[in-house]
């Protein structure tokens, strides 16, 4: 009987009270390296709550740095904007002051300081005109003014805040400079002093600026700087202001001067007060009358220029005259720059002049009633759409210039077809499109054929005194001719 013994190497053979205290430890490191990972987890996590944290901090801060106000009145009551850069593509420059800055938009200019002198003349002759008022008062009413007045303007809190005097000395100055410059226009001149800025090129780049949107400054800081130094019967402020700048505008009307007088708490700026003395003369107009703006699209884009409307049997006449200043003779005429009609077959335009800053000043206007909240009264961007579809070249400006419609002032008539094309671009009209009630009956006008067939017999056979002649005597000739054939064809029969 053999046995069979199997050998096994003592190091391999664990004893089991000891091989059960091994599974305990092991177990024992297992749970504490769970812990160890558990608080490694609850590091991890704590870092990443950390960092979440943090960026919640972070965005907070701009968030009340930017953003907390935005429903506070002081951001809805920004009346001085920024031109928006869809507007000022195709003519930056149109609205950036050529001569003097007004306002902080464009304040740092460095190209601009050497006319700052001037701002220092009329300045002395500000604080020349009441006794006993020395700089310093004028500068405590305007800290009495600092908050509402940087309410006004679109984002220079940050700029401002570090530098209060020097947002106060730019009201002061800037704000007698043009309390200044409109009574010089004016001609209301302390006796003994000589005018600081005369007529010419350089009285007429300073108009120029003060009408643009960015180079504004609040209403009521004008206002109260002219009447803590007006005398007890000069004319009112805002007549002066009208008669200083409406002459500027490519046509005015008398109504125009006499008008909003006693709303100085409404107007905002300059440039607002010479938007609200320009409007049609018709304000019952039915096309005011609200409908969708696509309606109003369809019959605009539609609509043919002035050369394909004249060959379609439309014609073209000037309303009233073009004036720059009230005078006896012209006192009648009240037709505004909108009042633009068209009944059978006429289409009557107000005339008006374009001169070399009028492309600036229906630009700053368009610009204004773009951003203002006043969406109903889009008048400039209405008619710089109209004639931008009237106008495609310089045919169509030829056409009304020999009309009467349009006084040429900057040279060629591709100029004046450049201008329109361009300030009727980015520009959004009115829901009540004030021509759309005009476009639709043109359009429809040109697309009866016998409207077109009249005017191909007037092109061509009555273009002028002996076309139409000629063509009378042919037709007579013709018609003899019948009557000659025809009688001699019933001779034949009776025979």
């Amino acid at each position: 009987m053999s046995h069979h013994i199997e050998i096994t190497q003592m190091d391999h053979q664990i004893p089991l009270l000891y091989q059960t205290s091994v599974n305990e430890a092991t177990d024992n490191e297992i749970e504490e390296g769970r812990k160890v990972d558990y608080l490694i987890d609850i590091e991890e996590t704590n870092g990443q709550d950390q960092s979440r944290l943090q960026a919640i901090k972070s965005a907070k801060q701009i968030y009340d740095r930017n953003f907390k106000d935005f429903n506070n009145p002081s951001i809805k009551s920004t009346t001085i904007f920024k031109v928006s850069a869809g507007l000022s593509e195709s003519n930056p420059n149109a609205y950036k002051p050529m001569l003097i800055t007004i306002g902080p938009y464009h304040k740092h200019n460095t190209e601009l300081r050497s006319i700052e002198k001037y701002k220092l003349m009329y300045l002395q002759r500000f604080l020349r005109r009441k006794e006993g008022i020395d700089v310093e008062s004028y500068i405590r009413e305007m800290e009495e003014l600092k908050d509402e007045a940087r309410k006004c303007y679109d984002n220079i809190h940050d700029f401002y805040n570090d530098n209060i005097g020097e947002f106060l000395l730019m009201l002061l100055l800037d704000g007698c400079f043009v309390v200044e410059y409109i009574r010089e226009c004016c001609g209301i001149i302390p006796t003994g002093e000589d005018i600081i800025i005369s007529g010419g090129c350089l009285d007429n780049q300073v108009r120029r600026d003060l009408l643009l949107l960015e180079n504004q400054l609040p209403f009521f800081v004008l206002a109260k700087l002219h009447d803590m130094t007006m005398d007890i019967d000069q004319t009112s402020f805002i007549i002066m202001v009208k008669c200083a700048f409406l002459p500027s505008l490519p046509k005015i009307t008398p109504a125009s001067f006499v008008e909003n007088e006693g709303n100085a708490k409404n107007i905002k700026h300059i440039l607002q007060l010479v938007h609200m003395s320009c409007h049609p003369s018709d304000m019952n107009n039915p096309s005011i009358e609200i409908e969708h703006c696509g309606k109003s699209l369809i019959w605009i884009d539609i609509m043919p220029n002035a050369t394909e409307l004249c060959e379609a049997g439309v014609s073209f006449t000037k309303v009233g005259t073009v004036y720059t200043y009230l005078e006896e003779d012209n006192f009648e005429d009240c037709t505004s720059l909108f009042d633009i009609k068209f009944e059978n077959g006429l289409m009557k335009i107000p005339c008006f002049e374009v001169v070399d800053d009028t492309e600036t000043i229906l630009r700053n206007l368009i610009a204004y009633e773009q951003q203002s909240p006043n969406e109903h009264s889009r008048y400039f961007s209405d008619y710089a759409v109209f004639m931008d579809h009237l106008i495609d070249s310089e045919k169509d400006v030829n056409l009304l210039r020999l009309k009467g419609v349009i006084r040429n002032r900057i040279g060629e008539d591709k100029e004046v077809a450049n201008l329109f094309n361009k300030i009727g671009k980015g520009v959004s009209i009115s829901s009540d499109f004030y021509y759309k009630e005009e476009c639709r009956k043109v359009v429809q006008h040109c697309q009866k054929p016998w409207n077109r067939m009249k005017a191909n017999l007037r092109h061509n056979y009555f273009h002028s005194p002996w076309a139409g002649v000629s063509t009378v005597a042919a037709i007579i000739l013709l018609l003899l001719t019948v009557i000659q054939t025809i009688l001699s064809f019933i001779s034949v029969l009776i025979k």
